[in-house]
């Protein structure tokens, strides 16, 4: 388990209104270790399936090389209407699996662009993560599953 904020931050399942929101075809930045600690981000498309995230990437990405030596992860999804309405989940890659025939990423690119994905001529490899805690925000407000954020506390 991560250390700090990780222990504060709620346990999955998420609520309904995030689980549809992770549902969507939304931005998100996908953060990975290098071997000597550093966070290494990249935008990335994702899937939601199941309380886990699908990504998929090409074989010879830095961060399938992180993901090797270190399965955390961390992965903020943003609206795409609406960039202040966010959830971040934290993890772990828990299978490595090569897509031969682009099943994985065929599927992410018809999520996003409603199209195969277009470039053949590479290996891929689809990692899943399990989520083992998360927080949301919209505006300037924890984000709780409802359908409008928290409202705040007493002053």
């Amino acid at each position: 388990m991560w250390a700090g904020i990780s222990e504060v931050m709620p346990k999955p399942p998420l609520p309904p209104d995030l689980d549809d929101f992770l549902s969507q075809p939304n931005p998100s930045v996908i953060a990975t270790l290098e071997s000597h600690g550093a966070p290494h981000t990249v935008a990335s498309w994702y899937l939601w399936e199941n309380s886990r995230v699908l990504v998929n990437m090409d074989e010879g990405r830095k961060r399938l090389e992180h993901l090797r030596v270190d399965p955390r992860v961390s992965i903020t999804v943003l609206g795409n209407d609406d960039w202040s309405r966010h959830v971040t989940l934290r993890g772990r890659v828990v299978s490595l699996d090569p897509d031969p025939a682009f099943d994985a990423i065929d599927r992410l690119s018809r999520h996003y662009t409603d199209q195969p994905f277009s470039r053949r001529d590479r290996g891929r490899v689809s990692a899943w993560i399990e989520v083992e805690s998360w927080h949301a925000w919209a505006g300037a407000q924890p984000w709780t599953g409802s359908t409008s954020p928290q409202s705040p506390g007493p002053p």
